[in-house]
């Protein structure tokens, strides 16, 4: 995993509700409608939007189109893939989680 996507997905998961989508969407066999994920959330829609967009765009959530709805799934190989990544460097191995300026 590059370094872009090791900084993405970190500050995704920086963030309480987003972890909560998270371990919701997992918890689903299979996808879970986006009203489910709105229902979940004492927040507004637009809150929500942005929470799931920011999931999104670190690859930690799979977004499909049903009509004029959105379902949701947990993108696992980008998971194990940030792990795998994580767990190289804190074994000492080289990995370069800077970013250049």
């Amino acid at each position: 995993m590059n370094n872009k996507g090791i900084e993405k997905i970190s500050k995704a998961l920086g963030d309480p509700y987003r972890l909560k989508i998270l371990e919701a969407v997992k918890k689903e066999a299979g996808w879970m409608p986006c009203s489910a994920v709105l229902d979940l959330l004492n927040l507004s829609q637009s809150t929500v939007s942005h929470h799931l967009k920011q999931l999104i765009d670190a690859d930690l959530l799979i977004a499909e189109k049903e009509g004029r709805c959105a379902r949701y799934t947990i993108n696992r190989e980008a998971f194990c893939e940030y792990i795998e990544s994580v767990t190289l460097f804190c074994k000492g191995e080289t990995v370069s989680l800077a970013t250049a300026p």
